[in-house]
C-alpha cells in the first residue's frame, strides 16, 4: 500500500516540504514550497493568507521553517497589529516565522507587516541550514547546518552569540527541553547539551541514518519520589531518514549510553511529527506521525519504562479521490502535514498539492483502526498531467518555410498536404487487411530524397553546417562554407551563427591564416565580419586575449613588413609615373614618306626653317632632316646646293634649341630635379 500510494499520485508534491502549523491555536499553516515561495494560509477557511518570495528563492531554497514561540509575541505587543481573527481566540498569534536556507543564511518574515523582518547571515553558517529552532523564554534562536556547527543568535541584533561545533558530521535535527536550559541536537548520535556551558550533558546512540525529527514528549517524569532537575526521566523521541521506527529515549540519571526504552513502527519514512505532550505520568502520549507515502499514523501510550516490541498505530488514515465510473479507480492524495487541535480530540490534516493544498479538521474516533477519507479535489489541481502529455498540438507549416532535415548539407523534406494514401493505410488497419508494404508507408511519409550533387547549401543552412563542422571538426564541411566569396552570404551566415559557435570559428580562421596566401585573403573576409558583428559579445569574454593571443601574433608579423612595402610601393609609383610622363612628350614618330610636291615662295631658307619648327620629334630628327634634305636636292637646282647646305646648319641650330626647351618643360612639370632625373633614366 505504501509504495502503491507513492507512486500513483504524480499531479501532488510528494510530502516532506518545511511546513508548520503556527502555535497554540494554529491559526495559520505555513509551507515553503519547492519552487521557492512561502505560503502562509489560514487553517480555518483554507484560504491563501499570504505569498512572500525571498530575492534568493532559485539559489537558496528555503529548507526549513519554525514559529516563534506565542509567549514571546506577548512581550513585543505594541509592534503587533490587531487581526480579524482575534474574536476566535489568536489574541497571542505570533507574526514572526524564521526561514532556514540552502546557503546557510536564515530570514526572519513578519506575517503582520507581510515583509522581511530581518536576515541572520554575518559569522553564521556556511552551508545548508537542517533545523531553527526558537528557545521559549530568551528569544535567542538556535540553528544547525551541514557545516557541522550549531549556532545560537540574538534575533534582536541579528548578530551570532555564540558558534560551537556539533558532530564530526553534519548536524541534522535540534530540540530545546522543556525548562530550556538543554538542546537535543542529531548528528550521527544524539547528543543534549547545557546551553549554558555549551558542554555535553548526554549522549544517546542514535540511528543508523541522519535523524530528521527530535521531540519531547513528557514535561515531567514518571517517578516524582526523587527531586526533579529539569530532565532527567523526561522523554523524547527521534525520527531518521528511511527508517520506518521512531524511537523513544529517556534520560537516565547515570551516564551511559543506553538504547532506546521503546518503538513506534510506521509503514514509511516520517516527515511530519505532532504530538501532545504528556503533563503526568497518568496522561498518554498522543503521536500523529506523517508518512512519506502520504498516510497519518495516531499512536496513543502512557510512556512508563522499557518496552521491547514496537508499537503499532491505534489508527491509520487514508484520503482518496472517488471513483467515478465504471474504468476510473481511486487515487490516494497524499497528507502533508497533521496537527492536533487544541482539545486534543481532532486533528487538523493538509492534503493536496502544495500549490493549492486543502486543510481540513477531522474528529478522532478511538475505535476504528484504520480511516480512509473521500474527497473531491480536482477542482484545486493545477495543470492536470495527463491530458498536459497526451494531447500533442502539431504546429501548422507554412507551404514557404524550409525544414531542415540530416542527412545531404541543404537537403530538406518539401512540406506538401498529405497525399490520400495515408487515408488508404488507415483504412486498411481498421479493416484488418494485409499489412501495409514499406514502399507505401514511404510513399506516404512523401520525403522528396533527390540528391543533387555539387550544389552549394542553402542560404538558411549555412549557419547549421558551419556550427555542425566546427563541433565536429569536420574539414569538407567547413571547406564547403569557408570557401565561398559571396560577401553577402558571409555577412548573413555569421549573424546568424550561435554564439557559442564564435570562438571556434575565430580559431579555424586563425589556423587557416597561418595556410597558404591565397586561402588568407578569403579568411580575412570571414574575420572581418566576425569582428564587427559579434564585437560586443567578444568585449564582454574575460579571458578573450589569451584565446586570441595567436591571431594577434600573426596579425603583427604581417604588418611588420607594410611599411617598408607602402615605402617601396611609393617609389615605384613615382619612377611610373615619370616614365609614363617622358613617354607622352615624346610623341609618334612620323613615317619616311617622300613628298610628291614641294612649292617654294620666297627662299629656300625660310621655308626649310618653318618646316623644321614644325617638328615634333626629338630621337628622329637627324633622319627627317636628312630625307628631306634629300627630296629638296631632286626638285631644286644644281646651283642653289650651297645656299640648302646653310640652311641645314641653320635648322640644326634651331633643333638643338628645340631639345633643350623640350628638356625644360619636362624638368618643370615633374616633382624630381634634373640632376635625379638624369641619373635614374
Amino acid at each position: 500500500m505504501a509504495a502503491g500510494g507513492g507512486g500513483v499520485a504524480e499531479p501532488f508534491s510528494p510530502a516532506g516540504v518545511p511546513c508548520a502549523f503556527s502555535p497554540q491555536s494554529q491559526a495559520y499553516f505555513a509551507l515553503a514550497s519547492t519552487d521557492g515561495h512561502l505560503r502562509v494560509w489560514e487553517t480555518a477557511n483554507n484560504r491563501l493568507h499570504q505569498e512572500y518570495v525571498p530575492s534568493a528563492h532559485l539559489s537558496g531554497t528555503c529548507t526549513c521553517l519554525a514559529w516563534a514561540p506565542a509567549r514571546l509575541q506577548a512581550k513585543e505587543g505594541p509592534q503587533r497589529k490587531k487581526r480579524k481573527s482575534e474574536a476566535v481566540g489568536t489574541s497571542n498569534q505570533v507574526d514572526l516565522l524564521a526561514l532556514g536556507t540552502a546557503v546557510g543564511s536564515i530570514l526572519l518574515y513578519s506575517t503582520v507587516k507581510g515583509e522581511l523582518h530581518s536576515k541572520l547571515i554575518s559569522g553564521g553558517h556556511d552551508n545548508k541550514v537542517n533545523c531553527i529552532q526558537w528557545h521559549q523564554d530568551n528569544g535567542c534562536l538556535y540553528s544547525c547546518s551541514d557545516d557541522k556547527h550549531i549556532v545560537e543568535w540574538n534575533t534582536q541584533t541579528c548578530k551570532v552569540k555564540c558558534k560551537w561545533k556539533g558532530d564530526n558530521s553534519s548536524v541534522s535535527s535540534l530540540c530545546i527541553s522543556p525548562d530550556g536550559k538543554m538542546l537535543l541536537s542529531a548528528g550521527r548520535t544524539i547528543k543534549l547539551w547545557v546551553l549554558e556551558t555549551k558542554e555535553v550533558y548526554r549522549h544517546f546512540t542514535g540511528h543508523a541514518t541522519p535523524v530528521s525529527s527530535l521531540m519531547f514528549t513528557t514535561i515531567r517524569p514518571p517517578n516524582e519520589s526523587q527531586p526533579f532537575d529539569g530532565i532527567t526521566g523526561l522523554y523524547f523521541l527521534s525520527g531518521a531518514v528511511h527508517d520506518r521506527l521512531l524511537n523513544v529515549w529517556q534520560v537516565r540519571s547515570e551516564n551511559k549510553e543506553k538504547n532506546a526504552v521503546m518503538s513506534f513502527t510506521v509503514t514509511d519514512e516520517p516527515v511530519y511529527i505532532d504530538l501532545t505532550l504528556s503533563e503526568n505520568k497518568e496522561e498518554p502520549v498522543k503521536l500523529a506521525v506523517v508518512c512519506r507515502d502520504g498516510q497519518v499514523h495516531l499512536f496513543e501510550h502512557i510512556l512508563n519504562g522499557y518496552c521491547k516490541k514496537p508499537l503499532t498505530s491505534n489508527c491509520t488514515i487514508q484520503i482518496a479521490t472517488p471513483g467515478k465510473g465504471k474504468k476510473s479507480t481511486p487515487k490516494p492524495i497524499p497528507i502533508l502535514a497533521a496537527g492536533f487541535c487544541a482539545d486534543k480530540m481532532s486533528l487538523l490534516l493538509v492534503y493536496g498539492s502544495w500549490f493549492q493544498p486543502t486543510i481540513e479538521r477531522v474528529a478522532l474516533n478511538s475505535k476504528e483502526p484504520h480511516m480512509c477519507l473521500v474527497r473531491d479535489i480536482s477542482i484545486c489541481w493545477a495543470p492536470k498531467v495527463e491530458t498536459a502529455v497526451t494531447k500533442v498540438r502539431t504546429p501548422m507549416m507554412n507551404s514557404e518555410a524550409k525544414v531542415l532535415v540530416p542527412g545531404i548539407p541543404g537537403h530538406h523534406a518539401a512540406i506538401k498536404p498529405a497525399p490520400p494514401q495515408t487515408e488508404e493505410i488507415e483504412s486498411k488497419r481498421k479493416l484488418g487487411e494485409n499489412e501495409v508494404s514499406i514502399e507505401e508507408r514511404l510513399g506516404a511519409l512523401d520525403i522528396d530524397t533527390k540528391k543533387e550533387k555539387g550544389n552549394l547549401p542553402q542560404t538558411n543552412s549555412f549557419p547549421v553546417l558551419l556550427t555542425q563542422g566546427l563541433e565536429s571538426n569536420d574539414f569538407e564541411m567547413l571547406n564547403k562554407v569557408l570557401q565561398t566569396k559571396n560577401l553577402n552570404l558571409i555577412k548573413r551566415t555569421v549573424l546568424r551563427m550561435p554564439l557559442h559557435a564564435v570562438i571556434p570559428l575565430l580559431q579555424e580562421l586563425t589556423k587557416r591564416l597561418q595556410g597558404h596566401p591565397n586561402s588568407a585573403v578569403l579568411m580575412v573576409q570571414w574575420l572581418k565580419c566576425v569582428l564587427t558583428i559579434h564585437a560586443s559579445y567578444l568585449s564582454t569574454l574575460p579571458d578573450l586575449v589569451p584565446q586570441l593571443g595567436t591571431l594577434y601574433q600573426l596579425m603583427e608579423s604581417r604588418v611588420k613588413t607594410f611599411q617598408k612595402l607602402s615605402h617601396l610601393h611609393g617609389k615605384l609609383i613615382l619612377l611610373i609615373t615619370q616614365v609614363t610622363a617622358s613617354e607622352k612628350t615624346k610623341g609618334p614618330t612620323c613615317p619616311a614618306q617622300k613628298a610628291k610636291l614641294v612649292y617654294e615662295e620666297e627662299s629656300s631658307e625660310e621655308e626649310s626653317d618653318d618646316e623644321i619648327a614644325d617638328k615634333d620629334s626629338d630621337d628622329n630628327w637627324d633622319e627627317d632632316e636628312e630625307e628631306k634634305g634629300s627630296e629638296k636636292d631632286e626638285d631644286v637646282d644644281e646651283e642653289e646646293e650651297e645656299e640648302e647646305e646653310d640652311a641645314e646648319e641653320k635648322g640644326e641650330e634651331n633643333g638643338e634649341d628645340r631639345d633643350v626647351a623640350s628638356e625644360k618643360e619636362l624638368n618643370g612639370d615633374s616633382d624630381l630635379d634634373p640632376e635625379n632625373e638624369s641619373e635614374e633614366e
